[in-house]
């Protein structure tokens, strides 16, 4: 059970991203025209700022970053409402990634997890969970050894404390390198797990995401697949047990949209929602991230 006016604790990505929307297909070989804004990003760094937006009062996030971007990525994060507790990595850069935003709204990303995927264990200590009601580990540090021991290791320390896990399957390209067996070993032990629909699909192989959200939900207590403008469904104990709708709204960029709703549903968990009303709170996150360009809020924490 979630522990009364504790923290959330973040451990994932801090990203540099590079976000260019393009309004005509690309044209190989040559030039196409494309607005492009280069913006603080990462899953696990969006889903803590959107958590700060959605009312936490204290939102932690531990992840590695290249010194090269530290200070301004420090700052970011600041600014939004997050404590950062950043590791410093002079050997590599800052993870960058490359969104290629069409005109449809849908992305595709081009990945380099530079410091991302390098958290240590050394980086982590159970000491970090003091004063922590929820853990939330973005799936990306499953993807790479290093960051992946980091993750059990964080995952192991929460429960032995009493402290709810939560995991985000991060990415469906990854997962299909991976191995779903793997990931799903490494997360064992969460109390929640936030795939979207391809996601879930790639973990369980059912092509139908009411399907999947029910054989994923005997593996995990609670299971919430994310369906873009169609809402998300809750799944316990092997069966959909609720769908729920997202609000109409005419998207701009779709980057982040995953990681707001990750970040608008663990803080109405926080302040004590069942998971019907906290995925509601989710939808509306994901549909105010996708009218910005980028994956963070558009302004501060909200009042009240």
């Amino acid at each position: 059970m979630t522990r009364a006016g504790g923290a959330l604790l973040v451990v994932g990505d801090v990203v540099t991203d590079v976000v260019a929307r393009h309004r005509s297909p690309l044209a190989r070989a040559t030039d196409t025209a494309a607005e492009i804004r280069t913006l603080p990003g990462g899953a696990g760094a969006n889903a803590a700022c959107w958590a700060v937006r959605s009312g936490t009062n204290e939102v932690r996030l531990l992840g590695r970053v290249g010194t090269d971007a530290a200070d301004w990525h420090e700052r970011a994060l600041r600014r939004a409402g997050v404590r950062p507790l950043l590791v410093p990595d002079a050997e590599a850069a800052t993870a960058t990634v490359i969104a290629l935003v069409d005109g449809s709204t849908e992305r595709t990303f081009l990945t380099d997890s530079g410091a991302a995927l390098r958290l240590s264990p050394a980086d982590w200590s159970a000491g970090l969970l003091d004063g922590v009601a929820r853990l939330h580990l973005s799936g990306y540090l499953f993807f790479a050894a290093t960051s992946r021991e980091t993750a059990c290791r964080a995952l192991r320390d929460a429960r032995d404390a009493g402290v709810p896990v939560s995991v985000d399957p991060a990415s469906a390209g990854f997962l299909a390198e991976l191995g779903a067996d793997r990931f799903l070993a490494a997360a064992e032990g969460a109390e929640t797990l936030l795939p979207n629909a391809d996601e879930a699909r790639a973990l369980t192989g059912r092509g139908e995401p009411e399907s999947a959200a029910a054989e994923l939900s005997r593996r995990f207590p609670l299971v919430v697949v994310t369906l873009g403008a169609s809402g998300a469904l809750v799944a316990e104990g092997g069966a959909v047990t609720a769908r729920v709708t997202a609000p109409p709204v005419r998207p701009v960029d779709s980057t982040g949209a995953g990681d707001a709703f990750t970040g608008a549903f663990l803080a109405a968990r926080l302040a004590g929602a069942g998971a019907v009303r906290a995925a509601g709170a989710g939808c509306r996150a994901g549909a105010e991230a996708v009218t910005v360009v980028g994956g963070r809020p558009a302004d501060g924490p909200a009042d009240g």
